[in-house]
């Protein structure tokens, strides 16, 4: 299908009655409030008395272990996932009270898998982020943002490439491409450096930090601590379905609250040049020849070799002798 075909079947399929669009807002504005949310899954509570303030201008990190509710979190505010109870307001109204066109102005979502059974180019997947804006003013835009956002997510070389020939990282950022070409003013964005290498991550992070600057509020689920203590402005720390913890990254990840939480014991450093907080397992030594006493299923003896070679009887400490003399 052709770029121009593309765009008409986009019209098409976008034209809807007249609706609002979401107005520029100050930095500090709340355009998304979370109240008590409780969500369910099979009877089961997920999330309970969760609270959550998405404010223009800032990036908002959601953190905290596999189960914890960051991703469920993520698609309740998107309107993607039914609530058991609790209220979110989008620009100041009920959710509910928005149509899908309205909320697709208003805010843009980047799932954790976006998968295409059909050959669309990387162009026109990037395109489908347009679809809000078919039939109105902004649609005189499509061409110009799409580049943009093409160039902005490195993928402009791959523009009439197969979606689905991509690898991995590059479908992950054409994904988010399409998700930056709808010019919303929040940006929900679940796990978006999951498949990234390292400079792709980076270039992830400061397109978050980039937009929250320009007025949007970003809301990024990360796994990576440290990433979210070097771009967020604040952290909130999901653990068991509930809120631990929120606030400045300063005050979220320290080494006792993330180690209860991740149940495993953690430390925070400052970065020597940056002061940036580093976030990392504490790990031992590994000595293949010991057994570890905290392994149940480590029977080894301890080894009485310290040259490496079996059998050999370990040299005398000088230290031990002249304290024997």
């Amino acid at each position: 299908m052709s770029r121009a075909g593309s765009g008409r079947r986009l019209r098409l399929l976008g034209r809807r009655p007249a609706t609002r669009a979401s107005a520029p807002a100050p930095p500090g504005t709340t355009r998304i409030e979370v109240t008590g949310l409780r969500v369910e899954r099979s009877g089961r509570p997920v999330l309970d008395g969760v609270d959550l303030r998405v404010r223009s201008g800032e990036v908002h990190a959601l953190v905290g272990p596999n189960g914890a509710g960051k991703s469920t979190l993520l698609a309740a505010v998107s309107g993607d996932l039914p609530v058991a109870a609790g209220t979110i307001e989008v620009d100041g109204r009920p959710q509910g009270e928005w149509s899908a066109v309205e909320l697709a102005m208003r805010r843009a979502v980047l799932t954790q898998r976006s998968t295409l059974s059909f050959p669309f180019t990387v162009a026109e997947v990037v395109r489908m982020g347009r679809a809000p804006w078919a039939g109105r003013p902004e649609e005189a835009q499509d061409d110009t943002v799409v580049a943009e956002t093409m160039d902005r997510c490195d993928i402009a070389r791959f523009a009439d490439r197969p979606y689905p020939s991509l690898s991995g990282g590059e479908q992950a950022r054409a994904a988010l491409a399409r998700v930056l070409a709808q010019r919303a003013a929040v940006l929900l964005l679940d796990e978006p450096t999951a498949a990234l290498d390292l400079h792709h991550q980076e270039l992830v992070m400061r397109i978050a930090r980039d937009r929250a600057t320009a007025g949007d509020a970003v809301v990024v689920v990360l796994h990576d601590l440290a990433l979210a203590g070097a771009y967020a402005d604040l952290v909130t720390l999901l653990g068991d379905g509930r809120v631990r913890a929120a606030g400045p990254p300063a005050t979220v990840l320290t080494a006792p609250l993330l180690s209860e939480v991740y149940r495993h014991d953690i430390e925070v450093v400052p970065h020597p040049r940056t002061h940036l907080p580093l976030v990392v397992p504490r790990r031992e030594r590994h000595h293949p020849d010991r057994p570890d006493p905290r392994d149940p299923f480590d029977n080894r003896e301890p080894s009485d070799r310290r040259d490496g070679h079996p059998g050999t009887v370990p040299p005398a400490d000088p230290l031990a002798t002249l304290e024997k003399t």
